[in-house]
């Protein structure tokens, strides 16, 4: 699957499973939201005490399965390196995410409280590969 329509199917599908790998080699799976930051590249927000947080800063592989709201049906899955963005640098970052994915916050200095509180960082991901390409 070409990566521009991979992008297109996201930036109207947020829902999506994370896949991480913890030290010893298993699989850490995630439900996530995700959102496209301004250059195109796959992005969700967590805390930085998170376990694919943790498996990321010592393995940056990362892979998405991007479904649609009814979760059946079409669904894409994605691949490639993360990049985690702690805060403060974060902040425009997490703003921007929360807008593309739900529009504007009734109260952006509580938001900016409670990314800071929640200790909240971005993951964005160098997007490398995208699937599929055949459905059975």
């Amino acid at each position: 699957m070409d990566l521009d329509r991979a992008r297109e199917f996201i930036r109207s599908n947020h829902r999506a499973v994370m896949l991480t790998w913890h030290a010893d080699g298993r699989p850490q799976l995630s439900p996530v939201t995700v959102g496209l930051d301004s250059a195109g590249n796959p992005v969700i927000s967590t805390r930085e005490t998170a376990a694919k947080v943790r498996n990321l800063r010592k393995d940056p592989r990362v892979a998405l399965c991007v479904t649609t709201d009814a979760f059946f049906g079409e669904w894409i899955q994605i691949e490639g390196t993360a990049e985690v963005v702690p805060l403060p640098e974060a902040m425009d970052l997490l703003v921007a995410y929360y807008r593309d994915i739900s529009g504007e916050h009734p109260d952006w200095d509580d938001y900016r409280a409670a990314m800071e509180r929640d200790r909240r960082v971005i993951v964005r991901i160098d997007l490398t590969r995208a699937g599929p390409d055949v459905h059975g």
